[in-house]
C-alpha cells in the first residue's frame, strides 16, 4: 500500500488558482484562565448569496507546537463554495488533555453561534487537521458530544492527515529495543496525557480515536504515507478498519481532488 502526501503539505493558498478569499483574522472564540483563544476565517468573496459550508483546520506540531498560522486548507475558501477556519488550542505544555479537545469543540460552537452572521451552514461543519490535528479531529468525528452543550459540537465530516488513532500503541510511548521507560516518560503523548501512556491505559482509550468508533460517526478521509517517519502507517489503516466495520463511511486515500470531492459528498449533499 502507497501513498502521497509530498504536494499535500507543500501546498499553499498563493499556489492554488481560484477566487478570492476574505480573512477575518484573529477572532476570539473563547477565554480559557484569561488568554484569548483565537480563530482565523476565510470566506470566498464576493460573498454567495446562501450559506456555505465550513471546513476547520486544526493543526499539528505534535500537542506542544504549531499555530493557526499558514493554513493549508486555504485552496477551499477559493473555490467559491467553502468557508476555512483555522484554530489555535492550547498546548499540552498549557494545559493537559482534554483541554485540547475541548477549546476544538469551543471552536465549532462559537462559529455555529455566529453563522448567521458569517454566512456559514450551521448544519454542514467539517474538520480537517494533520498529525496531532488529525488525532483531535478524528475524536472530533469519534467522541460523544457533551451531554450539557446548549449549541451543538458536533461535526458532519472528518478528514484525517496522518493522525496517532491509538496512543497505546504509538513507538514514542512503548519502551522497546531503541526506547527506554525514561524516554517514554518524556514523550509528547506522555505530556498531553499527564503520565506515562502505558501506565494509564483507559486515559489513553479515551483520547484515542480507535477506541472511540462507533455506528452513526462521522464519515471519514483518513491520508496517510507509507514512509512516515513519525506515525506509523498502520495508526491510519487499524482506524479504517474499525470504521468500515461499524458501518462508517471511511476512505484511505491521497489525492487533492479526493479531499474536496469527499467534503461536497457529506457538506454539499445538494450537489
Amino acid at each position: 500500500m502507497s501513498f502521497s502526501i509530498v504536494v499535500l503539505l507543500g501546498m499553499a493558498a498563493s499556489q492554488v488558482a481560484g477566487g478570492e478569499v476574505e480573512v477575518l483574522k484573529d477572532l476570539e472564540y473563547v477565554q480559557r484562565d484569561g488568554v484569548a483563544l483565537k480563530l482565523d476565517l476565510y470566506r470566498p468573496t464576493p460573498r454567495p448569496v446562501e450559506p456555505v459550508p465550513i471546513v476547520v483546520w486544526v493543526h499539528g506540531g505534535g500537542w506542544l507546537n504549531g499555530s493557526k498560522n499558514k493554513c493549508p486548507a486555504v485552496w477551499l475558501a477559493e473555490s467559491g463554495d467553502y468557508a476555512v477556519a483555522s484554530v489555535d488550542y492550547r498546548l499540552a505544555s498549557e494545559a493537559p488533555w482534554p483541554a485540547q479537545m475541548e477549546d476544538c469543540r469551543e471552536a465549532v460552537r462559537w462559529l455555529r453561534q455566529h453563522a448567521a452572521e458569517y454566512g456559514l451552514d450551521s448544519e454542514h461543519f467539517g474538520v480537517w487537521g494533520s498529525s496531532a490535528g488529525g488525532h483531535l479531529v478524528a475524536l472530533m468525528g469519534t467522541l460523544e458530544v457533551p451531554a450539557n452543550e446548549t449549541i451543538s459540537s458536533r461535526v458532519q465530516a472528518v478528514c484525517d492527515w496522518f493522525g496517532p488513532s491509538d496512543l497505546l500503541t504509538m513507538p514514542p510511548n512503548v519502551i522497546s529495543e531503541t526506547r527506554t521507560r525514561a524516554q517514554v516518560e518524556k514523550s509528547n503523548g506522555a505530556v498531553l496525557l499527564g503520565a506515562a501512556v502505558m501506565d494509564i491505559p483507559e486515559r489513553a482509550k479515551s483520547a484515542s480515536a480507535l477506541h472511540q468508533v462507533s455506528a452513526g460517526d462521522a464519515p471519514f478521509l483518513i491520508m496517510h504515507g507509507d514512509a512516515d517517519p513519525g506515525v506509523p502507517l498502520e495508526q491510519s489503516v487499524k482506524l479504517h478498519e474499525k470504521l468500515v466495520a461499524a458501518g462508517v463511511p471511511s476512505s484511505l486515500d491521497e489525492v487533492k481532488q479526493t479531499v474536496r470531492a469527499f467534503f461536497d459528498r457529506h457538506l454539499h449533499p445538494a450537489k
